[in-house]
């Protein structure tokens, strides 16, 4: 053993031990790795900076524009919408969220639907009166599997193919993995299925419940045109929603107030409903709806623009004791108020005709700016921005489904590498306006330190070939007893899969590649079945919330432990490993 290499090793000992601990953020250790291996000579400069200018890694901050895009359009929450429905069982149920989620997860970073669904699906689940711990944990693990059907599915397939590019191998089709990605969804869709409703928890999430909370009466319109109208109430996704209930409809002079779930929407009906702040949130995302009174649309501004603010109103507010039309609310503060809660209690009537007091809590519709430019105003006493409350611009929806079509197809017919169609995907994405430059950029930003991690592991990648560490990890683990090429693909396999479940995916990836190739060398095979091995095994994260981000994201929504992820991953990680390591070899000859 070289000094080089115990430098390195000890350096990715360091790395390993500070992921695991999760004491520093991911983003930090790595680039603090980065630091450490070229300063200590194992890697020139450029070659500890190359990871920041990969093929991979551009890929994926282009398909967060292109996620940020899908959300904005509301196209994400119309397929939830459409593709979740009402089932009447824990197996549906699983099978209505794992197609989808799948399916979308082959074509988007998986990373980002699930970040997407996670919201969608703890509405669902309380509609349908089912625990979410018994949905998320599918949900991620969907994900996972889905991701691993196509090239463009997660980050980690699109880093590995990076890497190969880098070795002057033939870079990966977009459906090349599918070979392997397919069985592998439907062996692990059959176990959750069959298996995993007796191993999920029946547990409360850490999401606090909504009856505690401020009421607000919130009025809202079917629209002209809109794709609401001729349905019943059932069929529109109004009877069990998650945060407020329907109370009443108003048609015409008619009032209706026992709305039944089968009674039909038409144009003009004007909605009423009770609930918490996030009631109204949660039905911007329905197609067809528009506020009643609230007066959003004569404010000026796009959907991308738009925000739910709440405002504690202050003895200094200069309209206490008048009502909101005498006030000019709109006209002064460039806001539109959707509702009105006094003493934690909706306040009932029309908005305008309200008298405003001391204390009220106002539910607002209004710009960006609004809580920069009124939080330390003396006319209220407390400014509160909703988290994720900006409106779908549906009318954009199909364009970004279309551009998300042709960004796969172009990439399928050859016309376009990876990168090239998704760098155009999220250059459409902006000029069609399908989501703004602002957002996008904050989309990015969100995603950075993944992108980071993923950019500064590629130095460690490239310390552990250039010291010769990879070599020596082959020559322990590779012994000349002839061991056969399966059975090394096993040990690369089960090498990778350890890694993961202790650190990043991507991090396991770029670690174990060079092994990979230098067991193919050794054994005088083709490295691709290595290669295409060790991107199923980094992917293959079931069993602990750190090896994949997913897991992490939907841990305390649903109110996981650490043993429910054991329990029911292990028996889902020797699923995935048996199908992996049967197929890759039938498809990739040694």
């Amino acid at each position: 053993m070289t000094l080089e290499i115990l430098i390195t090793l000890l350096i990715v000992l360091a790395v390993l031990g500070a992921l695991v601990s999760n004491r520093v953020p991911a983003d930090m250790t790595m680039m603090a790795a980065l630091v450490l291996v070229m300063v200590s000579g194992i890697v020139s400069p450029g070659e500890a900076l190359s990871g920041f200018a990969n093929p991979g890694l551009m890929t994926i901050a282009a398909l967060y524009v292109v996620a940020a895009a899908l959300r904005d359009t509301g196209a994400i929450y119309w397929v939830a919408h459409r593709l979740l429905g009402q089932p009447k069982s824990v197996f549906s149920s699983q099978f209505r969220l794992i197609a989808p989620a799948s399916i979308l997860s082959a074509f988007l970073n998986n990373t980002t639907v699930v970040a997407m669904m996670i919201p969608a699906v703890q509405e669902w689940a309380q509609r349908l009166r089912l625990s979410a711990s018994k949905l998320l944990l599918p949900l991620s693990y969907a994900a996972i599997l889905g991701g691993t059907c196509t090239l463009i599915g997660t980050s980690t397939n699109l880093v590995v193919d990076g890497l190969v590019q880098e070795k002057g191998l033939p870079a990966f089709g977009i459906f090349d993995v599918a070979w392997v990605g397919i069985p592998v969804l439907l062996g692990g869709a059959a176990f959750m299925l069959l298996i995993s409703r007796f191993l999920l928890p029946n547990r409360a999430s850490m999401a606090s419940q909504w009856e505690d909370a401020r009421e607000y009466h919130v009025e809202m319109l079917v629209a002209k045109g809109s794709p609401l109208a001729g349905r019943t109430i059932q069929d529109a996704g109004l009877r069990n929603l998650t945060h407020g209930f329907l109370t009443d409809i108003q048609r015409d002079e008619r009032l209706f107030t026992a709305v039944g779930p089968e009674m039909t929407l038409q144009e003009g009906d004007l909605l009423a409903f009770v609930g918490v702040p996030e009631c109204a949130r949660e039905l911007q995302r329905i197609n067809g709806l528009q506020a009643a009174h609230g007066g959003a649309h004569k404010l000026g501004l796009n959907n991308h623009q738009r925000h739910l603010v709440e405002v504690v109103l202050s003895p200094e507010f200069p309209g206490i004791g008048r009502s909101v039309k005498e006030t000019g609310f709109r006209t002064r503060y460039q806001a539109a108020i959707l509702s009105i809660s006094r003493n934690g209690k909706r306040v009932p009537g029309k908005v305008g005709e309200q008298c405003l007091k001391v204390g009220d809590t106002l539910l607002l519709e209004t710009s960006e700016q609004f809580v920069e430019q009124y939080q330390y105003r003396r006319d209220f006493m407390l400014v509160s921005p909703l988290k994720d409350s900006t409106p779908p611009d549906f009318r954009r929806a199909p364009l970004a489904v279309a551009v998300l079509v042709a960004m796969v197809l172009a990439n399928v017919l050859g016309l376009a590498s990876t990168l090239e169609a998704a760098m155009l995907a999220a250059g459409l994405m902006l000029a069609l306006r399908c989501v703004s430059v602002n957002r996008s950029r904050m989309n990015v930003s969100v995603n950075l330190p993944v992108l980071v991690v993923i950019g500064a592991s590629f130095a460690l990648g490239k310390a552990m070939e250039s010291s010769g560490a990879a070599a020596w990890i082959v020559e322990l683990a590779i012994p000349d007893s002839g061991l056969s090429p399966f059975m090394a693909l096993v040990i690369v396999y089960l090498l990778t899969a350890i890694f993961t479940e202790m650190i990043t995916n991507n991090a396991a990836a770029v670690l174990v590649f060079p092994i990979a190739i230098g067991v193919a060398e050794q054994l005088g095979v083709s490295p691709m079945p290595f290669i295409v091995a060790v991107m199923f095994a980094a992917s293959a994260s079931f069993m602990t919330p750190l090896g994949y981000q997913t897991n992490l994201m939907v841990m305390g929504p649903g109110g996981y432990t650490f043993r429910d992820y054991l329990k029911i991953g292990f028996p889902m990680s020797v699923v995935v490993a048996v199908i992996s390591l049967s197929v890759i070899p039938m498809v990739w000859r040694f």
